[in-house]
């Protein structure tokens, strides 16, 4: 690859028109998150901008991030692997592999060196010289050290690969941990996710490689536009929550009705993801949508907060669950009465000045 296209450069060598590409750009837009103001800097980056040579590594994981990555329907993985970035290196979506494989990665870093984006799936391995997690017959935290070195950006795909995930769980014999403090001074966006929702992973890859640059970060070094609100801002079932109703079993009356699921362990209110947004398989559903909790797979450690249908203790300011219903009635009481008596005040002032505007008719006829 001597020559590296920019997006609209390889749309013209495919015969696609202007039109499409155009079309494209707009999806890619809202797709990043991004407000149609920056739709003309995303044609811009998209007609100049070469397409970004991307190395994609695996440490300890179960290839789950991988599986809901190429599920993404906009764009479609296959698009966005064949024809907006340049895959060099994938474990899974390669058809190489063996010594020839590792030897064609050496070469890509050496020759990108500084411009590639390196995505990292799985956590690392850090007990006994990482012997538990080996590639290409090397500890994978030495490969990750050697590709993030020559990195100018690292996606942590996955929570393994933000925090630790499964591996991490308690007694964590391997010591496997997040990515983030073996990389060194590489900037990393975390896209956490057990696995990630597939759009989430192209949104984020597309914006580097349009723009160059990591998009706006929380504290916790996630993007903003698909971690800034919680599941539970979000989430269809909140008029429920707010109004108290929340259902006690997963076979009772008010699950079949589709009310909070919030006192089965939902762990909506302390999850940050876009799983109420965008949803899954193509915006089909999502696990509440389908009659499941949030297990809360985007927050580190989550699976030490098991069994996940044992509901939090209490939530902010509203205190216990059991309380909320009685709190939501009495100032649904307090506004009932309130809005009663406006209503008297109101229907006194109209008939006085009706009595008034009267006897000022009754003035003006005799007259």
């Amino acid at each position: 690859m001597e020559k590296r296209e920019s997006l609209w450069e390889r749309c013209l060598r495919k015969g696609i028109s202007r039109r499409s590409f155009l079309k494209g750009c707009v999806a890619l837009t809202a797709m990043m998150g991004l407000s149609t103001e920056k739709f003309q800097e995303v044609v811009e980056a998209a007609e100049a901008k070469p397409l970004p040579v991307v190395i994609w590594i695996h440490g300890h994981e179960c290839t789950g991030c991988d599986e809901s990555f190429i599920r993404s329907g906009a764009p479609l993985a296959s698009d966005l692997v064949l024809s907006q970035i340049d895959l060099e290196y994938d474990h899974l979506l390669s058809a190489a592999s063996g010594e020839p494989f590792e030897a064609h990665l050496k070469e890509v870093m050496e020759k990108y060196k500084g411009s590639y984006i390196l995505a990292v799936e799985g956590a690392v391995s850090t007990k006994d010289n990482g012997v538990y997690c080996m590639s290409g017959g090397r500890p994978f935290t030495r490969m990750l050290q050697e590709a993030a070195a020559g990195a100018a950006a690292i996606i942590a795909y996955g929570t393994c690969a933000v925090s630790g995930g499964i591996q991490a769980a308690k007694p964590n014999p391997t010591g496997s941990a997040g990515v983030s403090p073996y990389v060194g001074a590489t900037p990393v966006i975390n896209v956490p996710g057990c696995p990630p929702i597939p759009e989430v992973m192209t949104g984020v890859v597309m914006h580097v490689a349009l723009f160059g640059t990591l998009p706006p970060l929380d504290g916790e070094g996630r993007p903003k536009q698909f971690y800034g609100n919680r599941i539970h801002d979000t989430c269809y079932r909140r008029p429920f929550f707010d109004a108290g109703m929340f259902a006690e079993n997963f076979d009772d009356a008010g699950a079949k009705a589709g009310w909070c699921l919030y006192k089965l362990g939902c762990r909506g209110p302390e999850t940050y993801n876009s799983c109420g947004n965008l949803r899954w398989f193509q915006g089909m559903s999502y696990p509440i949508q389908s009659g499941a909790p949030c297990i809360g797979c985007s927050n580190a450690n989550f699976w030490d907060d098991a069994p996940f249908t044992k509901r939090l203790p209490g939530y902010g300011k509203l205190g216990n669950a059991d309380k909320i219903g009685l709190g939501v009635g009495a100032l649904a009481t307090v506004g009932v009465v309130a809005h009663a008596a406006g209503s008297i005040m109101q229907k006194r002032k109209r008939e006085e000045a009706e009595e008034k505007q009267a006897a000022k008719d009754a003035a003006a006829s005799k007259d």
